[in-house]
């Protein structure tokens, strides 16, 4: 009978040891294969719903409002826009920092959601309604309720998307969590979009300038008590998990470069953004595209066509990913969407019904196209959360609304601007020349732009089995035990 250097207690306390490490690692697993209600992802996407109805009179309708009926001048309006642009870049990530490190008996990110809903609605309530007052002051008055309304924005959306990563580790819970979010968010584009318009056929609101502060008045008292109750929703729906490792106290830049060390963030926050950038510039060029290529009116409704299709078919590219991995659905729905559009530069006047049957399958691959980047990006955090020791969802959100709202800025600014040098005049027929460049800024460089895109996003690493690697070795350095790094399998840490 073999014999033991050890005392009989010895062997007892390893075996109790042994067994509580690998219940530990059993309970934490069992949280990997966390399921969500379809209420709690119904709680969670309200606010992207809300979020984006304002977000379309913000961006498009309020500076013609401020222009037009208020008196601001269009060059300034340009100037404040294109700063608030830049004021985004530093207050995304400080946000999502201040989210990272904050410490409450209520969470990380849920006071700050709260707080930012009701700034956000005050700063709406002012804005969309300015007292009457001359050029100067109004510009003065556009200008400090612009900064304001960004700056209390990103203090709700940047936690609110950092708080989705959290609320389950499942792998493919994530895609259909993020497909809800973003197709709420579509549907509230949709809505936004039409609301205008709805409110003053509905109302019977004459045209003018009264009719257009009537007009933001009532759509003030729509959005608000809107923002207010999905906020209000998806905080107390959700309790935070309890966060062992808050973000250590380090510099602003370092904390960026360290995150750009992260090898599949990288490849995804390089792929989106020049995808992002081209998809900029149909949307801020349909206007001119329909009316001048094709010499048609319709651009509303294939906006319309566009979105509700992107909606339809999310839920089955949400599917495809569970089956086929994200990647492969990512790669594919870029593909969908890219491949048809290309069709888009061969177009000219009278092609109504191709550009809407091009537009219709181009539109297939769309929800896909915001949604399944989403998830995969949770997934990156996570291995994040294995390399660093730390949970840092908001520094990840806040360097990723950066690139869309940079990338956003880029494709505005680069398509008006080229569209200016290349002779374009105001509500007249374009030269040969002018529809060329329409032709080119509108179909052909986006799809280059994807196409580049693709290419890179083909090197992004994590797929469902590697993710579970991630989340053991998470585990793994929790207990304080040698884990290896499933990207580099050779390389053991901890």
């Amino acid at each position: 009978m073999p014999t033991f250097p050890y005392g009989s207690e010895s062997i007892q306390l390893i075996k109790d040891s042994e067994t509580i490490f690998w219940g530990n690692i059993n309970g934490l697993l069992k949280n990997y294969h966390e399921k969500l209600s379809l209420t709690e992802k119904m709680a969670y996407a309200a606010p992207a719903f809300a979020l984006a109805v304002v977000g379309i009179p913000v961006y498009v309708y309020i500076p013609k409002f401020y222009t037009d009926v208020i008196g601001v001048n269009v060059s300034a309006m340009g100037f404040i826009l294109l700063i608030v642009r830049l004021f985004d870049a530093v207050t995304d990530p400080a946000i999502g920092l201040i989210s990272d490190r904050l410490k409450t008996p209520f969470g990380r990110r849920r006071p700050l959601i709260a707080l930012g809903a009701m700034l956000t609605g005050v700063a709406i309530i002012l804005l969309f309604n300015p007292p009457d007052m001359n050029a100067g002051s109004a510009t003065v008055w556009f200008m400090v309720l612009i900064f304001l309304l960004f700056l209390f924005w990103t203090i709700i959306i940047v936690p609110y998307e950092s708080l989705g990563p959290e609320l389950t580790f499942d792998y493919d819970e994530r895609t259909t969590l993020f497909g809800m979010r973003d197709g709420a968010l579509i549907a509230g584009t949709l809505v936004a979009a039409a609301s205008p318009a709805a409110i003053k056929g509905l109302m019977q609101i004459p045209e003018g300038g009264q009719g257009e502060r009537e007009t933001f008045f009532i759509l003030s008292l729509i959005y608000v008590p809107l923002i207010f109750a999905s906020a209000f929703w998806c905080v107390i729906t959700f309790k935070e998990r309890a966060i062992s490792m808050i973000a250590r106290q380090e510099k602003i830049a370092k904390k960026i470069l360290s995150s750009l060390r992260n090898k599949p963030f990288r490849i995804l926050l390089i792929s989106y953004t020049i995808s992002a950038i081209g998809n900029n510039l149909p949307a801020t060029l349909i206007l001119y595209y329909v009316e001048y290529v094709l010499h048609s009116t319709r651009a509303d409704f294939f906006l319309v066509l566009y979105f509700m299709t992107g909606i339809i078919f999310l839920p089955v590219w949400v599917a495809g990913a569970r089956r086929f991995e994200k990647k492969a659905m990512w790669l594919a729905s870029m593909a969908v969407n890219t491949g048809a559009f290309s069709g888009v530069f061969f177009l000219g006047p009278g092609d109504e019904l191709l550009y809407g049957i091009l537009i219709f399958i181009s539109g297939i691959g769309f929800g896909a196209t915001l949604a399944i980047p989403s998830a995969i990006q949770a997934d990156v955090i996570d291995y994040d959360e294995l390399i660093s020791g730390e949970r840092r969802e908001g520094l990840y959100i806040g360097l990723w609304s950066v690139a869309k709202k940079m990338a956003a800025a880029f494709g505005v600014g680069a398509g008006l601007a080229l569209l200016g040098i290349s002779g374009y005049v105001p509500n007249v027929r374009q030269s040969e020349s002018v529809v060329l460049y329409l032709r080119i800024l509108y179909g052909l460089v986006p799809c280059l732009c994807n196409a580049v895109a693709i290419v890179i996003a083909f090197a992004y690493p994590i797929s469902g089995s590697v993710h579970r690697d991630i989340r053991e070795a998470i585990v793994c350095r929790s207990a304080g035990e040698p884990f290896h790094d499933p990207l580099e399998p050779g390389r053991i840490l901890g």
